[in-house]
């Protein structure tokens, strides 16, 4: 059996970010046959300009985008919220990768998004946010696979969510899900 590779992008660049733990958690709780890999470098990748996407314009932290989105066989997009809506950083990752436009990386791949905050909606307008440009970007949004994760500090407290069985277990689902949809493509 096939290894399905799942590319996790985390809307938040702080090192202790709840949401990139919640990427962490979706490695260490993936289902046999499936990987996840979080994308480390969405800091250095400039901000999309079509003047920059050409063919004779080679930017390293694009490239390596580029080369994981393309790689991989689905995506999990894990967001925070910024002022009510996705992080600049998320939705700019967004745009690289579904350029050139109508093929790109995301292109009818499985897609599917968690989001946290502290508040108590769990980040939810972010989430409709990125759902909604994976989806015009090209990827195949999971419409029945939703994860917002609110009150994260009083949940988590100092502990990283990967030991919190409940969020670990909703985790590993929405992985799951992932895993069977991009099986589910294959096979069709």
């Amino acid at each position: 059996m096939s290894t399905t590779k799942v590319l996790a992008l985390v809307g938040s660049l702080r090192a202790g970010s709840v949401n990139r733990q919640l990427a962490e958690t979706a490695e260490t709780v993936a289902p046999e046959h499936t990987t996840v890999t979080v994308f480390d470098g969405l800091a250095d990748v400039p901000f999309y300009n079509e003047d920059l996407d050409t063919v004779d314009n080679s930017i390293p932290a694009v490239t390596a985008l580029r080369e994981a989105a393309a790689d991989a066989d689905a995506f999990l997009l894990v967001t925070p919220e910024y002022n009510g809506t996705i992080p600049a950083v998320l939705k700019n990752a967004i745009d690289w990768i579904s350029r050139p436009y109508g093929a790109g990386a995301i292109k009818d791949k499985p897609v599917a998004v968690v989001s946290a905050s502290p508040s108590g909606n769990g980040a939810q307008w972010a989430h409709e946010d990125t759902r909604k440009a994976a989806r015009i970007a090209g990827g195949k949004v999971l419409e029945d696979v939703t994860l917002a994760i609110g009150k994260t500090i009083d949940k988590f407290g100092d502990a990283h969510p990967r030991d919190n069985a409940e969020v670990a277990g909703q985790i590993a689902k929405v992985v799951e899900s992932l895993s069977a949809a991009t099986k589910e493509l294959v096979d069709a």
